[in-house]
């Protein structure tokens, strides 16, 4: 390994270690973050789910329990947007640059303390999807496949997160955020199929990325509802692995130009 690469690679860790000390002087956030996709299922799937319909029949907990898991993926973004805007505004982001370490790190250190913290998060979901009696049941290749399509949706959002956040004024700029990304996750299939929907309204909420993750979830898990009827209902799985890299390509120069910026 080089000498550029090997200390790349420990100020990164070094500034995954600076994201894990915040969440231990300051747990509330993290706990909250963690138990209120916990929440949100047992208030779906208990107090609404007696009047939901899931597509083809099925048990609508196991409808839900996809849907949920890309759900929290994608509200991970104003984790990222908080702390990124925060250190920016503070002038934290600056210092990073003036002092001799890796560029990259600072970038780095944040999406592997923010993808370390949504896998943590992922499994405290499926442990609550577990004991409501969601299931997997195509097999343990599958299942792992979906955790990881997941994922990659959840580092595309994470560079959404660190454009927006190196481009706000402040952390304060979330509740801006918030306003865009809630209509995002429920104009989608997480609680209900889109064809329920007036068909303009359901023709975007299929086209939504999180629909993918989603329906690609319920595909590979092999859970109720998953089938759909246009085509990018029909290609779940595919959809799933194209958005996020369509997002990626978009949001991770954009960060990447937008950090080399800062300051000039």
């Amino acid at each position: 390994m080089s000498t550029a690469l090997r200390w790349a690679v420990l100020d990164t860790w070094t500034l995954t270690r600076r994201a894990f000390a915040h969440w231990a002087r300051q747990p509330a956030p993290v706990l909250v973050g963690l138990l209120f996709p916990v929440l949100m299922v047992l208030m779906f799937g208990y107090l609404f789910g007696g009047g939901m319909d899931v597509p083809g029949g099925g048990d609508y907990r196991e409808f839900l329990m996809p849907g949920m898991f890309a759900m929290t993926m994608v509200f991970g973004i104003e984790s990222t947007f908080t702390a990124v805007a925060g250190d920016a505004s503070r002038g934290v982001t600056d210092r990073f640059r003036s002092m001799p370490m890796s560029r990259s790190a600072v970038v780095g250190g944040r999406v592997l303390a923010d993808m370390l913290h949504a896998a943590v998060g992922l499994l405290v979901l499926i442990g609550c999807g577990l004991a409501v009696g969601w299931r997997w049941h195509e097999g343990p290749g599958r299942a792992a496949l979906a955790v990881a399509l997941l994922l990659a949706l959840r580092l595309a959002v994470l560079w959404m997160g660190i454009y927006l956040a190196l481009r706000a004024k402040g952390p304060e700029s979330v509740a801006a955020l918030q306003i865009l990304v809630w209509p995002l996750g429920f104009l989608s299939n997480v609680f209900v199929a889109p064809r329920t929907m007036p068909g303009w309204l359901g023709t975007i909420a299929e086209w939504n990325p999180l629909s993918a993750s989603a329906g690609a979830g319920r595909e590979l898990f092999g859970n109720p509802g998953w089938a759909g009827g246009s085509w990018v209902a029909d290609h779940a799985v595919p959809m799933a692995f194209v958005w996020p890299l369509v997002l990626i390509a978009i949001f991770a120069p954009l960060s990447v130009r937008r950090y080399r910026g800062l300051g000039r």
